[in-house]
């Protein structure tokens, strides 16, 4: 269970940030500027998408790096000054990165592959 509850909680973190992206759609750029901003709105995505990748392959060091991009996510976004907002979008990574180390050490390590 531990194998797949840190990928689904990160699929699902990721879908849910995603929607933020969907307010371009309100703005009246026409098509290229449309796409274009929805392009921008989705770089956080597309990088937490990588890190997925990379930690359903080697679960420590992703696991690391979504703990790291939990710290990011804190500055840049400012979510310290309200806990609402740090619970909804700081604390998911911090828990899913926690949640794939632990799954690495319990496996054997760094090169830990959930179908072997």
């Amino acid at each position: 269970m531990l194998i797949f509850l840190p990928r689904i909680l990160a699929i699902l973190y990721i879908a849910f940030i995603s929607l933020f992206a969907l307010d371009v759609f309100g703005e009246g750029y026409g098509f290229w500027g449309t796409t274009l901003a929805l392009f921008m709105h989705l770089i956080p995505s597309f990088i937490l998408i990588l890190c997925l990748v990379l930690a359903w392959k080697k679960p420590i060091i992703g696991g690391a790096i979504f703990v790291v991009l939990g710290i990011i996510f804190t500055l840049w976004f400012r979510t310290y000054q309200r806990i609402e907002v740090f619970l909804i979008i700081s604390l998911p990574l911090f828990v899913i990165g926690i949640f794939f180390i632990v799954d690495g050490i319990s496996k054997g390590g760094a090169e830990h592959h959930p179908r072997q």
